[in-house]
């Protein structure tokens, strides 16, 4: 998903508005004082529904005003602040949790429903509407058999290509690391941008870190490192080395350009590629509508049978625990998995769909089709990574110093930080 790390002073001023209007009582806006949840007041049961995706914010918008229309009894709000997930952590710390929560499968869930937040759906029927390797994915990330939210959308990341940039310069779709690297030499001799990179935003020095780590390293080395089995300066030194390979080959300035710089820009032909996922793809399309665009797997290594999509859950539903309103927010969250509902979701943000019996047509994703048919699907490799690292920081400090071991030190020093304060 887009992680967007951005100033936050709004966010928590309006968190503070919003948690006194809840008196602090631990359900969002559903709790506000004189509400009820019955009709015979006359008044709505309001839902408060928060969210961590900013462009996605107009789709819910649309889905909300079709339930709300529905269901002339219930009102449900959206909330969408920035750098949401430091915004509900703030929350939760007051008690103060959304009677209905949209987010993605970090470590900020695991964090929050380790804490005994969120609602347990393990046997809520809708479990049963959900593709399998999702539901798996969550419990893989929690450590929990409890199941803790549900599965709505999926996300996929890679490289995003000009359809028409690889037909002028006669180059295929790479399919592993060394031909990748062939290509991005020709658009470099060519005096071509092969990559936009937009490290100004540092979340975007995420996206190839994930896209190499599960299919060079694997996501199990996490667990091992927990276990301390393993260390980071051992079985992360050819990831490190590929991110800085990767440097080679973007524009000029690549730290003072950010995630909306490299979404016009590519849309504008300024690179052949463009290291993102496919929540980029809209807002491209937005700046060029008439640009043709592909995708493929980011190939890590020169086993092609070893590169893998990186997929995992992008958005989750999940309801507070000790919300007002618990069958109103189920009501929501019950409408918002209907299979319409859900395929306009991913329609409109170029997502992939968690419930079974829903495809993403897009031809613009026929790119990942075959990776995902043949199950060479990983999670995304920081969802493992605890938050307060900050690995996002470290990375771009590192690809600016270009220091590899100092780097992966610093991984290891920080993972045991962490650890130790648990």
């Amino acid at each position: 998903m887009k992680k967007i790390i951005a100033p936050v002073l709004t966010g928590l001023l309006a968190v503070s508005l919003l948690g006194a209007c809840g008196n602090g009582s631990g359900n969002g806006t559903g709790a506000a004082a004189g509400q009820t949840s019955g009709g015979s007041s006359g008044k709505k049961v309001e839902i408060e529904f928060f969210q961590n995706k900013t462009e996605a914010k107009a789709t819910f918008d649309k889905l909300i005003a079709k339930f709300n229309e529905a269901n002339p009894d219930i009102k449900v709000t959206q909330v969408n602040p920035p750098d949401a997930e430091t915004v509900l952590k703030t929350r939760a710390a007051k008690k103060d949790i959304p009677d209905v929560v949209g987010l993605g499968a970090t470590d900020t869930f695991k964090t929050l429903a380790a804490g005994g937040m969120f609602k347990d759906f393990t046997d809520n029927p809708l479990v049963q509407t959900i593709q399998p390797a999702y539901i798996k994915m969550l419990n893989d990330l929690t450590g929990s058999a409890e199941l803790n939210g549900l599965p709505f959308s999926a996300n996929a990341s890679g490289v995003i290509y000009n359809k028409a940039i690889f037909k002028e310069a006669g180059v295929e779709v790479p399919k592993t690391w060394d031909e990748f690297i062939a290509v991005a030499e020709k658009f470099k001799a060519e005096g071509k941008n092969a990559f936009y990179l937009t490290y100004k935003d540092s979340w975007t020095t995420l996206v190839p870190f994930n896209a190499l780590e599960p299919s060079i390293a694997g996501t199990d080395i996490f667990k091992q490192r927990q276990e301390g089995t393993v260390k980071f300066a051992d079985t992360l030194k050819e990831v490190a080395e590929k991110q800085l390979k990767l440097l080679d080959y973007g524009q000029k300035d690549i730290f003072g350009k950010g995630y909306n710089d490299g979404n016009t820009a590519f849309a504008k032909g300024e690179s052949a590629m463009y290291l993102q996922g496919v929540w980029a793809i809209p807002e491209i399309q937005k700046a060029n509508p008439s640009i043709e665009l592909g995708v493929f797997p980011l190939p890590a290594t020169n086993d092609p049978a070893q590169n893998k999509v990186i997929s995992g859950v992008d958005t989750l539903l999940t309801v507070s625990k000790n919300t007002k309103h618990p069958e109103e927010a189920m009501k929501f969250v019950q409408f918002l998995l209907q299979p319409d509902n859900v395929k306009q979701y991913i329609d409109e943000q170029k997502a992939f769909p968690a419930i079974t019996g829903v495809t993403q047509d897009d031809p613009v994703m026929d790119g990942f089709k075959e990776a995902f048919t043949a199950g060479q699907i990983s999670d995304f490799a920081d969802h493992y990574i605890p938050g307060a690292m900050k690995l996002d920081s470290l990375i771009q400090g590192f690809l600016q110093k270009k220091d590899a071991a100092a780097y992966l030190n610093q991984l290891d020093t920080e993972w045991d930080k962490v650890a130790a304060r648990k």
